[in-house]
Formats: C-alpha cells, structure tokens, sequence
C-alpha cells in the first residue's frame, strides 16, 4: 500500500499537467484563430467599402470613360474623369524608383553578402534598415529642397515639382527593402554550392553570377515585386515631390499626379462628402487595388517560374 500511493499521485500529477497543457493548446488555438479572423474581415471590409463606394461613383460616370479618358480634372468644370494620367503618371514614378533601386539594391546585397567582412556586415545592414524607418514625408521634404534644385541646375526647363524628384526619394525608400531581403536569400543559399563551383576552377565572380545569384533568383525576384508594390502605394513623399498636374507625359522632368497623390488631395476636407467629386477617390482606390492585386498575382506566377528553372 505504501508503494501504491507515489504511483497514484504520479498519475494525478501527469494527468493534472496534460489537462493543464491541452487547456493552453485550446485558448492558444481560439486565440490565433481570432487573430486570423480579425485580419479577414479587416480585408474584407476594405474591399467592400471600395466596391460599395466606387458604385456610387460608377453610377453617374460610365466604367468605359474612367478606364479611357485621357483627362482627369473632377474638381474642375468643365469635369473629366479619366483615369489615364493619374495611372500613367503611378507607373513613372514606379518605373523611375524601380530603375533606381533595382540595380543598386542588389549590387549592395551581393557585396554584403559575398564581398563585406562581417563586422563591416553587422554595422552596414542596420543603417540600411534604420532608412526603411524614415517617414516619408521627410523625403519628400528633401525631394523639393535638395534634389528638386539639383535635378534644376542640370536640367533648366525641369518643373519645380516633377516625377523625377519622386523616383529619386521613393527609389531610396524601397532600397532596404530589396537590399536586406536580397541580402538574407543570398546568404542562405548552401555554401556546399559555394564549395563545388571553386573545387571545379571558377572565381569569385564566376561563383557569384553564375551559382549563388542563380540560386537566389525567386527570392531576389520577390524582393523586387515587393518594393515595387511599396512604390506603387507610396503616398506622401510622391504627393510633396512630383506635383499635383495629372497629364500623359513620359518625361521626368514635369509636373505629374499620382493615383496616390489625387487620394490625399481630396482626402483634405475641401470636397463635399457624399459628391461626385468625392467617390472619385474611392473609385481610385478601387483601380489602386486592382493594380496591386494584378502585380501581386503577376509576381507569383514569376515566382513559380523562376523557381520550376532553378529546381
């Protein structure tokens, strides 16, 4: 009886922690749950107030004229609601930032991750990240006071605010993006990689363009789609730097308006709520939307790709 008695609170015990652990499972489980479930209905709910939003608007101006117009002036009369220059001038921008960004953020990656010591790594990739946390009304700040004058003195005809000024500021701002994600994919890629390329001959170079690059490209590839989707909703550095005249112009050095940039303009109080003026940025905002979805689809169909060549 005597020996009987450890045995059965043993048992009392390991059942009492079982329950214990399956209660903490189960408030764990319902907890992640509700997170999950909040994060839905948040999208959810975007999406619909876009949708139910955007109807009012479609109801007094045809889908045709919005997504063909070449002329955008609903606060002006007489009145034109074509989308065109505010999308043309998102994609000079992006293009512009993209151009800027893509070539040195990963020229940066692949020497911090191949060519960098560590201790210059430790004390480089920090900074690089301490960029992303700037707001982005500070460059735009720095957009019309130090690179607008600059971008003036070696161009005279450029415009006081212009695209270019914008790609400058937002090609800087995504720069972290794809320099630390580039930098993290290349140096996961397995140094028995690394090892066999040199055991065969080739150089430092010769690893780095045609093995280590190669076997990073999706994540390289993501990194890219992702900054470039920032820049394409960035809002208030464009909105300070690259003016407020939506037209369709390729060149740089104009004024353009941004699809970002129209929403902040009528979001500052002066457009009745309940107008026709006013769903414009809902409609807007629907066509944002509807662009980024589009990339985003895009970018995992190049994922998928990428990785079916380099598997």
């Amino acid at each position: 009886m005597a020996t009987a008695t450890p045995k059965v609170s043993a048992l009392h015990s390991s059942s009492s922690g079982a329950k214990f652990r399956a209660a903490v499972e189960l408030i764990l489980h319902v907890v992640l749950l509700g997170c999950a479930t909040i994060s839905i209905i948040t999208t959810v709910g975007i999406v619909l107030v876009l949708f139910i939003e955007s109807l009012q608007f479609f109801r007094e101006v045809s889908v045709w004229e919005f997504l063909t117009g070449t002329k955008w002036s609903p606060l002006l009369k007489p009145q034109h609601f074509g989308i065109l220059p505010l999308f043309c001038g998102t994609l000079l921008v992006t293009a512009g930032s993209a151009i800027i960004a893509i070539p040195i953020g990963l020229g940066t990656a692949i020497f911090l991750s191949e060519y960098a010591s560590s201790g210059f790594r430790d004390v480089v990739k920090p900074l690089l990240e301490i960029l992303a946390g700037i707001p982005s009304v500070v460059f735009g700040y720095l957009a019309v006071v130090f690179i607008s004058p600059l971008i003036r003195d070696i161009f005279p005809n450029a415009d006081l605010f212009n695209a270019a000024n914008a790609s400058v500021v937002v090609g800087f701002m995504i720069l972290p993006t794809i320099v630390s994600i580039s930098e993290d994919v290349l140096r996961s890629v397995p140094r028995s990689l690394r090892e066999a390329a040199y055991a065969l001959g080739a150089t430092k170079l010769d690893v780095t363009v045609g093995v280590v690059v190669p076997a990073a490209a999706s994540g390289i590839m993501a990194s890219f789609l992702l900054a470039i989707a920032r820049a394409i909703g960035e809002t208030m550095a464009v909105a300070l730097a690259a003016g407020a005249t939506p037209k369709m112009t390729l060149n740089p050095l104009e004024s353009i308006q941004t699809m970002t940039a129209y929403i902040v303009q009528v979001s500052q109080g002066d457009t009745p709520a309940g107008s026709k003026e006013y769903h414009t940025i809902f409609a807007v905002g629907l066509a944002l939307f509807t662009l980024t979805l589009i990339l985003n689809v895009f970018a995992q169909w190049i994922l998928t790709r990428v990785r079916e060549k380099y598997e």
